[in-house]
């Protein structure tokens, strides 16, 4: 019976054995899962982030945008409280104008050296 019992020991050491050689092997996966799973959640932290920071500078961007547009609409005439059409054409009249005038006066002060053609003789 001694040997039956030292068979049955061997055989239950070998499946110990093998238990922790399995256990070992499920405790590494588990590790190596554990790090996938952080590193995705890493991943999508970091994605979170940056959609959150794109979000606010498009939110940004339409808030400028509108302001500008209205900020448009008014020096134009179009919608309340603008500048009528009207004053927009003469300021740009009077720009010209005065570009002119400028121009003229520079003229006078500051006469071209270039030689002017001589009359033909008859």
């Amino acid at each position: 019976m001694s040997s039956s019992r030292q068979g049955r020991d061997h055989i239950e050491d070998t499946y110990e054995a093998q238990n922790d050689d399995h256990l070992d092997k499920l405790h590494s996966k588990l590790r190596t899962l554990r790090g996938v799973t952080t590193d995705i959640y890493d991943d999508v932290e970091m994605q979170n982030r940056t959609l959150d920071t794109t979000r606010d500078t498009f939110s940004s961007f339409g808030t400028s945008l509108a302001e500008s547009s209205r900020r448009a609409g008014q020096a134009f005439g179009i919608g309340n409280g603008g500048v009528k059409q009207w004053r927009t054409i003469g300021y740009i009249v009077c720009g010209m104008l005065g570009v002119w005038v400028v121009w003229r006066l520079l003229g006078i002060f500051w006469p071209s050296s270039a030689p002017t053609s001589a009359p033909l003789p008859p």
